[in-house]
């Protein structure tokens, strides 16, 4: 298998070319056996690779541009999808290859299959057969089925305090509503008595209003009462003067 990296060796871009290296660069530093196909100077390179990348791949333009990968005619990816098979630790795995003995990749590798074959759940049950195996002492089964005792008798407990707390609970519940319904009878005769006062209130405000009532009757009756001597009193003064006048006016006629 031999893998293949497409470039362009005469890039005016400075990114491609950047890319370019670190593909070359990390292949090298992994010792991976690769070659460099160049499309700059061959047109068959640059036809082989466009019509060789899938098309589900391929950029809108529909024209890719270097670095390409390819495993013989299997298609790997670009500088993307390397970059993240590099950050994942999967670059052999991207690239087709096995990984060798020792690596990152190998170990991830081999701890994927210990997973998907179930290794760890059989060692879990070799496990659990053994212990089955072991004989327990006769003095550590007792002791055991003293603890269970013991569980059962404080949860016997437990429940007896759980229907204590219930009947207490009950009761002051009983005695909490004993008190809401003696609030409830008291209640109404507070409303009573404040309505009593309220008419006492009523009353005494009539009563005073009466007595009012009737003093400014008194009042007005008596000043009736000192018009009208007032009145007698002038009509008498004039009734002297007017028979003064006429015994004036008498006596002046004899004295003539």
């Amino acid at each position: 298998m031999v893998i293949k990296v497409f470039l362009a060796s005469s890039s005016g871009s400075t990114a491609i070319k950047k890319k370019q290296q670190d593909v070359v660069g990390f292949l090298e530093a992994l010792k991976v056996d690769y070659t460099q196909l160049d499309i700059a100077c061959n047109e068959e390179n640059r036809m082989w690779m466009r019509q060789n990348v899938p098309e589900d791949r391929k950029p809108t333009n529909g024209i890719p541009l270097p670095p390409q990968i390819f495993n013989e005619a299997s298609y790997c990816g670009d500088y993307d999808t390397f970059f993240d098979a590099k950050e994942d630790n999967s670059v052999y795995a991207f690239l087709g290859l096995p990984p060798p003995p020792g690596s990152k990749e190998a170990e991830k590798a081999d701890k994927a299959d210990i997973v998907e074959n179930g290794t760890h759940a059989e060692e879990t049950n070799t496990v659990g057969n053994l212990d089955d195996l072991i004989e327990v002492p006769v003095e550590e089964r007792n002791g055991n089925t003293h603890r269970e005792e013991e569980k059962l008798q404080q949860a016997a407990d437990e429940e007896e305090e759980a229907q204590d707390g219930e009947e207490e609970a009950e009761i002051t519940e009983g005695e909490t509503a004993d008190k809401e319904e003696t609030a409830g009878d008291e209640t109404p005769m507070e409303e009573e008595e404040a309505v009593e006062e309220a008419d006492e209130v009523t009353e005494d405000i009539q009563a005073h209003a009466e007595e009012e009532e009737g003093q400014e009757e008194e009042d007005l009756q008596s000043e009736e009462e000192e018009e009208l001597l007032q009145l007698e009193e002038e009509e008498e003064a004039e009734v002297e003067e007017d028979e003064e006048e006429d015994l004036e006016e008498t006596q002046e006629e004899e004295a003539e």
